[in-house]
């Protein structure tokens, strides 16, 4: 399969130029560690990087036409910014359990949204896709996505060159796949981990045993991750066995630290999903290679009640 290119991921970084932040690298002093915090973005995580890229790279016709996504919430979000700053329409597939804090913010950008059951939320988008001749940006398996959220390592190999170490969240694999090109292309003596929540870690499965295994929505939904609930497509798997050197994955209460960690040391707010690669840090440091290690913190969209109740709650 033909692979993302670092030439890919750097057209990407001058599209997104002025949309996306060029999020800091921040060392911390609690710990011989660097963050990569992308809930500075605008919509408050990376998929803002990879949504503009996709839109930006359309034609004029396309564009006219309008967009469409299906998303539990980020993806959503950077899409509706990304046409919103085009000016062009954007309809947005969600499952009906995606956080309220998030779907709500898709409609303020000016989206139209459709609420759908979980197991629904693609085969919808690609039927109201067709329907409205609408071109559809999905949230990983594409090139132009990919690539924009390959800028991210783009910026870590760029703020850190002596960088050992890189943990990306995992989930359909479009960050991990980008982030894991641009490393292993500028920092080739660097390792690409991927972390995953144990109550969605088919991807660790997969990689274990050369194939893609899918595990049914009802058990990936288990995770309060939301956003890690996705499985990777062909592309990004293939991705994923090229430039990963491990999976770890993470528990719900290893999660939840994270959170609380972020925010009362690190002075981040971290929703479950951007707080997973931290997690790996702060409880399997041991298992990590040896070296300087970065953390992506991919996301921090959160409802004030589901925040209250992580910083509350002390295990």
């Amino acid at each position: 399969m033909d692979l993302v290119s670092i030439e890919e991921i750097r057209d990407a970084a001058s599209r997104v130029k002025g949309a996306a932040v060029r999020t800091p690298l921040l060392e911390q002093s609690w710990a011989p560690l660097w963050l990569k915090p992308e809930s500075l973005q605008p919509i408050g995580a990376f998929k803002v990087r990879g949504a503009y890229n996709a839109i930006a790279a359309l034609n004029e016709d396309q564009r006219a036409r309008g967009v469409c996504a299906f998303s539990s919430g980020n993806h959503a979000q950077a899409v509706a910014y990304a046409a919103k700053r085009f000016g062009i329409p954007a309809t947005i597939i969600v499952p009906d359990v995606a956080p309220r804090a998030k779907v709500e913010a898709t409609k303020a950008l000016g989206a139209e949204v459709i609420e759908v059951p979980i197991d629904r939320q693609e085969s919808s988008a690609l039927a109201v896709a067709e329907e409205r001749a609408l071109t559809m940006i999905p949230p990983f398996d594409h090139r132009d996505v990919i690539a924009g959220q390959g800028t991210v390592g783009l910026e870590i190999a760029e703020d850190l060159p002596d960088a050992g170490v890189v943990l990306v969240p995992l989930s359909g694999g479009g960050l991990a796949s980008g982030v894991g090109t641009a490393i292993k292309a500028l920092l080739p003596g660097a390792k690409v981990i991927g972390v995953e929540p144990e109550l969605a870690a088919d991807t660790a499965e997969g990689l274990r045993a050369g194939r893609r295994i899918e595990w049914p929505m009802d058990l990936r939904a288990r995770t309060s991750a939301d956003g890690l609930r996705a499985q990777p497509s062909d592309l990004t798997f293939a991705h994923l066995q090229a430039v990963l050197d491990d999976v770890v994955t993470v528990s719900e209460e290893e999660i939840g630290e994270a959170v609380r960690t972020l925010a009362h040391r690190a002075r981040l707010i971290a929703e479950p999903s951007g707080a997973t690669a931290t997690a790996a840090y702060l409880f399997h440091r041991d298992a990590l290679p040896p070296g300087k290690v970065v953390s992506v913190v991919s996301g921090g969209n959160m409802d004030p009640v589901t925040l209250a109740a992580l910083l509350a709650d002390r295990g």
